[in-house]
């Protein structure tokens, strides 16, 4: 069939057509349709059936997550154990408050065994954090190069947990060393005192949202 032929056609007697052109108009009436029903409806149910993908891959991965936590559960908690331990063994090198004036005149002691001569030795306010507290002791002493360093050899080798900071050494008028130094010592913070800080924080937060109204 020619264009010439395609012309005569009757557009109001499509059931009288040759075969060829009937299969082509259904075709495209086909093809109008399905494009029809993507761009109206398949489109956006395509558009959710991703997102379910999607979603069902997030939740398959979060299982399996969880999967293998219950796996090694048994694993975590033997690490939670040892990191109790690890805990509580770090927790005995920090002394209680009772503790401290027992520790301080260790600190001395261990100046005075070496020879040294204390100038200084001031306990300053504590500093308080969420558990402990750090306890600074402003020190300064005169003696020897050699007994200067075995007292700091002293203070590391202390079970209780006790450093030297802000460390500065000058010659002194007689010709021996003097050091000035902070040393740090840190004690646990019994249950009264957790929660009386506790408390504290709870309020000031409180006061400060007051404030702001």
């Amino acid at each position: 069939m020619n264009l010439d032929e395609l012309k005569t056609l009757n557009i109001k007697d499509i059931g009288g057509w040759p075969m060829l052109p009937k299969m082509a108009v259904l075709l495209a009436l086909l093809l109008a349709a399905i494009f029809a029903a993507y761009w109206f409806d398949w489109n956006a149910q395509m558009e959710q059936l991703e997102k379910s993908r999607e979603e069902e891959a997030k939740i398959r991965e979060e299982y399996l997550g969880k999967k293998k936590q219950a796996i090694n559960l048994d694993i975590y908690r033997q690490q939670l154990k040892e990191i109790e331990q690890s805990f509580g063994a770090l927790l005995k090198q920090l002394p209680n408050k009772s503790e401290m004036d027992a520790l301080l005149v260790e600190i001395n002691q261990a100046g005075l065994g070496r020879g040294l001569e204390f100038e200084l030795f001031k306990p300053t306010p504590e500093v308080m954090s969420e558990f402990y507290a750090e306890v600074p002791v402003t020190l300064k002493v005169t003696g020897g190069y050699h007994d200067l360093g075995n007292f700091a050899g002293d203070i590391a080798q202390m079970p209780r947990i006790v450093t030297l900071n802000e460390v500065k050494i000058d010659v002194a008028k007689d010709g021996r060393l003097s050091m000035d130094a902070v040393a740090k010592t840190y004690r646990y913070l019994d249950e009264a005192e957790v929660a009386a800080r506790q408390k504290a924080e709870r309020d000031a937060l409180a006061a400060k949202k007051g404030g702001k109204k």
